[in-house]
């Protein structure tokens, strides 16, 4: 049996990749294991490791880390702790391969631990683009690894003019499309009591998250994107942002907003309501990956806003603003006017689990291929 080890930091990627582990777990070649840290592990996120719990699925180790503090050097250091952390986990319990997903510092500690104890690397969502500190680490992230899993064509092109073998590198499409129809639970009469909120008007699920080269301007930019959407007469559902440099900005900003009857604010939500509220929102604001990939799945309109999602392929649902300021009701009017798009998107087929276990099973995982070289 061949073991996999994923590294999981957030609640977000742990729900993109839940039901790709499922198909790894299940795989009568594979045996998976979890290192969990980040904000898993943090009261104040919500202590999703209780969901990881609850799904059944083996956790290997856990590796603690201070998310409470959210400033570039508290980022910094996280990302020493994690290595340090995972370093040991490796090499207590070295797999076959660590499987790694996006741009996120534990990603990059991750892939760093495994590098210096000859454990292959596969990485998932290389190759795309974003113009701000996470295209970086997502580059970052693929340099070191040995094998690719891209969502999409435009993504294996360019690892590939990046320098990776073309045979390493596979299209599969976004893990996180996977059972979404399925994870789609709740309709609107249902979420919307559980809030308290009038299924018969209009809801925007709000979230974002701060920029690292623009924190100082995160809470601004949140709050007058939550007055905008109370000013059009919409609803609010509002998750607060993940563990980066300027999410105390944000954190702030809605909180001051709170006592605003159409503002629920929340720290987080469970994946399948997630999921319901982006299948069932009339509209989604904000700049989470989320919007430019899942949505599209349900034909929600996106209101993009700054710079955080710059350059990804974008699907036909996705309106993009720079940043929010004069021209922010009229767009916002716009794409509510538009209404919902037909279900279509660019970043897969719903597939990518089976794919990816199947791909794990069989990928050559000798001694040969740490021997890394680039084309070029």
């Amino acid at each position: 049996m061949r073991r996999i080890c994923y590294l999981t930091g957030t609640r977000a990627d742990f729900g993109l990749m839940l039901s790709t582990l499922r198909e790894i777990d299940a795989h009568e070649s594979l045996v998976l294991d979890l290192i969990v840290t980040g904000m898993h592990l943090s009261p104040r996120f919500g202590s999703t490791v209780r969901e990881i719990e609850a799904t059944g699925l083996a956790i290997a180790a856990r590796v603690p880390v201070d998310v409470d503090t959210a400033t570039g050097v508290s980022m910094g250091r996280g990302l020493a702790t994690i290595l340090d952390g995972v370093l040991g986990v490796l090499e207590r319990q070295p797999p076959d391969a660590l499987l790694l997903l996006g741009d996120r510092g534990e990603m990059l500690a991750g892939a760093l631990a495994a590098l210096h104890l000859n454990i292959p690397s596969v990485h998932i969502h290389g190759g795309e683009r974003s113009g701000t500190i996470d295209e970086s680490m997502r580059h970052a992230i693929s340099k070191l690894s040995h094998y690719h899993f891209a969502a999409t064509a435009e993504s294996r092109a360019r690892l590939i003019a990046m320098g990776e073998r073309p045979d390493a590198v596979f299209v599969t499409g976004a893990p996180g499309l996977d059972g979404l129809q399925t994870l789609a639970s709740k309709d609107r009469e249902m979420l919307c009591a559980e809030l308290g909120l009038s299924p018969r008007r209009r809801v925007a699920l709000f979230i974002y998250h701060p920029v690292v080269q623009e924190a100082t301007r995160a809470g601004s930019d949140a709050q007058a994107l939550v007055k905008a959407c109370l000013a059009a007469g919409l609803q609010v559902v509002a998750l607060m942002p993940n563990a980066d440099a300027g999410s105390d900005h944000v954190r702030a900003s809605l909180a001051s907003l709170e006592g605003q009857p159409d503002l629920r604010v929340l720290t987080h939500l469970p994946r399948p309501d997630f999921v319901s509220w982006m299948a069932t929102c009339d509209i989604m604001v904000g700049n989470s990956s989320s919007g430019i990939i899942e949505a599209a799945s349900f034909g929600t309109p996106v209101l993009n806003v700054g710079s955080r999602q710059n350059l990804r392929e974008r699907n036909a649902n996705v309106t993009d603003l720079a940043a929010p300021g004069p021209e922010l009701p009229a767009m916002l009017d716009a794409c509510l006017r538009a209404g919902r798009f037909a279900p279509a998107n660019a970043y897969g087929d719903g597939q990518a689990g089976p794919r990816i276990a199947n791909l794990l099973a069989g990928l050559d995982l000798s001694p040969s291929i740490l021997l890394k070289a680039h084309a070029h």
